[in-house]
């Protein structure tokens, strides 16, 4: 056995050194068992379970729906963006623990064959789903209303974190609202060239709360889609649960593409307070002539700003609204630059100053977008396009595609919950105090831990690297510190 493991390979720098592939209980994925303890905690996949049709028949399942939700979940929040990873980490010891319902070393063992054992009336799963069980699977949240709870499980995720290490409703949260490019290759329905950036895309809108990163939605949409398409339907509903569970006031931060008549009109009917950029256009240039203009005397060391308090009437607006021209003089620029900030807010109620400075905020939340595309970086792949082999083989069924933009939306939000999650862990290890750990960095230093299973009777230890103790530690307290939220959340 062992001459049989061995592979062909032998250093020159050491010829002492040998590889074998043993069938021993090694993972690199370790960190699939600190997410499901966090899901198990917020409840996350049992309140999903509780509200998804499951629409296959009884008699043919072997894996149940809640192994398939936390299969697709922890395969995305560990790094894996195909489906056909399941396949390759079927075996994968940690996954399968951390996917599992049964208690102690039931997943680990192999499944006892239905027909010959009378005692045994239902299926068990041995190891992960495959890849055609998956792809059933996002085919079956593809329905609308799977994939209205599944929206709505992006916002619970979050808002459960905050019930679970805070406990109460906060006075003040902002929600920053932003388009971002999700790359595609291929033909994917809805996936088209975008001029602004470049490239062939889908152009989802994404929401998520400033200053903690908690993701609060996603909306998918076509790569043309404009920046504000959509908007209205995706903001006001995260605005009114915001201020239902969350938040007692709620305001807006968004970017230039945004303010259309009927988004403004919306937030402040609801009196809700926002700040954004508005676009340059020869109206506002002109109002701003005579304020940009260099001072007389030599030009300083350092950058200087000027506020500038502006009525402003765009042509589909029905009244003027208060825009705050902000000119910046850098030392090494010939001209001085110049832009806009809209807002509803008073200068009373919101001096140009700390207008400015709540605006630049911005900035944090899209670092909270970059992890998202960066790290996870969900595989928009699904097309209508039918499967001609599997496994080198032709397939002995054929069923009808189903409809591949909606199976797409489905591998969105099932991407946004997997955020969420690691997002709950990024901010267990973080400091209290100053920079957050990047998802990246909470994948090298903590979820991609190396790792060996050993078992005792019916007990399992997890055994990692001693590097990694300190960061596991740091972890472990702060989800011991979680209590189990029940279904429902205090509204």
């Amino acid at each position: 056995m062992g001459e049989a493991n061995k592979l062909p390979f032998k250093p020159v720098f050491n010829s002492y050194v040998s590889v074998e592939a043993r069938p021993e209980r090694l993972t690199a994925e370790s960190g699939a068992l600190l997410l499901r303890e966090i899901d198990e905690r917020l409840g996350v996949t049992r309140w999903l379970a509780e509200r998804l049709e499951d629409l296959r028949i009884p008699e043919l399942i072997t894996h149940p729906f809640k192994e398939l939700l936390r299969t697709a979940i922890q395969l995305k929040a560990q790094g894996w963006r195909d489906q056909d990873d399941a396949d390759h980490l079927r075996d994968d010891p940690a996954l399968r623990l951390s996917v599992s319902e049964r208690r102690g070393d039931a997943a680990l063992k192999p499944a006892p064959p239905v027909n010959d054992d009378p005692d045994v009336t239902e299926r068990v799963p041995e190891g992960l789903s495959s890849q055609p069980t998956q792809s059933r699977l996002i085919k079956a949240l593809s329905e609308r209303h799977n994939r209205d709870v599944l929206r709505e499980g992006v916002f619970e995720t979050a808002i459960r974190r905050l019930h679970a290490m805070h406990g109460h409703k906060k006075r003040y949260v902002t929600m920053d609202v932003d388009s971002i490019p999700i790359d595609v290759w291929g033909n994917q329905d809805g996936a088209e060239y975008n001029g602004y950036y470049h490239r062939k895309v889908f152009h989802p809108l994404v929401a998520n709360i400033a200053g903690t990163g908690d993701l609060l939605g996603l909306k998918l949409r076509p790569g043309k889609a404009h920046t504000a398409n959509g908007a209205v339907s995706f903001i006001v509903p995260l605005i009114e649960r915001l201020e239902q569970e969350a938040a007692q006031v709620v305001s807006v931060r968004f970017d230039a593409g945004f303010p259309e008549p009927e988004v403004l009109a919306e937030l402040e009917q609801r009196s809700i307070g926002y700040v954004c950029r508005i676009k340059k256009n020869s109206v506002l240039d002109r109002l701003a002539d005579p304020y940009v203009r260099r001072p007389v005397g030599r030009r300083p060391h350092k950058p200087r700003l000027w506020f500038h308090e502006l009525a402003y009437r765009a042509e589909s607006w029905p009244f003027p609204r208060r825009v705050v021209l902000v000119v910046k003089e850098r030392p090494d620029d010939l001209f001085l630059d110049y832009f806009f900030l809209l807002t509803n807010w008073s200068a009373k109620e919101m001096p140009a100053e700390d207008l400015l400075d709540f605006y630049r905020k911005r900035g944090t939340a899209e670092n909270y977008y970059g992890d998202l595309i960066n790290v996870l970086k969900p595989a928009l792949s699904c097309t209508t396009r039918q499967k001609s082999h599997y496994r080198g083989k032709e397939p002995s069924k054929r069923y009808p595609p189903g409809n591949s933009f909606m199976a797409n939306d489905v591998t969105l939000q099932l991407a946004g919950i997997a955020y969420n999650l690691m997002h709950t862990a990024r901010m267990m290890v973080s400091p209290k105090k100053g920079p957050q750990m990047s998802l990246k960095r909470l994948c090298e230093q903590v979820l991609h831990a190396p790792a060996r299973l050993l078992l005792s009777g019916r007990y399992i230890t997890l055994v990692i690297g001693q590097g990694y103790r300190k960061r596991w530690l740091k972890i472990c307290r702060e989800i011991s510190k979680l209590r189990r939220l029940p279904q429902a959340l205090p509204g």
